[in-house]
């Protein structure tokens, strides 16, 4: 058995310009910093991306998701799921993963049980209620895992 080797071209280097420039270590720090500086006002800013999600809840029409309102609900549960680690709190980042899991595409949220809805967003909620910032604490924990259990079932359905 023979067999030929063939060499691939790197052709990425020719895409990206060449070699990447060395990672400027006092901007990440500066970037770190200005972060931390905005930090006291997480807490206020999170709650107030949690009203955008009731908000949007609570405009749909008869629980019906197929429409605008359908796709502002997942465009809250997204915004979530990108800002809740950087509030400070990855549980709601994890929660509101799952919410996108079941209102990503419109065909998705039309047979997405209402009740799974809510039991994420009522999550999400009493996460912040109760500053349960973490998904390995104790009741955040329970709700990640039923969530979680609950989700994937119902994407087994679909």
């Amino acid at each position: 058995m023979s067999g030929e080797l063939i060499k691939v071209p790197n052709t990425l280097r020719n895409k990206i310009g060449g070699r990447m420039a060395k990672v400027d270590l006092k901007a990440i720090a500066r970037a770190e910093e200005a972060l931390e500086s905005l930090s006291s006002n997480f807490d206020e800013w999170i709650v107030i991306e949690l009203t955008k999600l009731i908000d949007a809840r609570k405009s749909l029409p008869n629980n019906n998701m197929t429409g605008v309102e359908g796709r502002e609900l997942f465009n809250r549960a997204h915004d979530l799921k990108g800002l809740g680690t950087t509030y400070g709190y990855p549980i709601v980042t994890a929660f509101a993963s799952s919410l996108c899991d079941i209102t990503g595409t419109k065909e998705v949220r039309a047979k997405a049980p209402i009740a799974l809805v809510d039991a994420h967003i009522d999550s999400i909620r009493a996460a912040i209620k109760g500053s349960i910032k973490v998904t390995n604490h104790p009741i955040g924990g329970i709700l990640s895992a039923e969530l979680a259990k609950k989700t994937k079932q119902f994407l087994a359905t679909i």
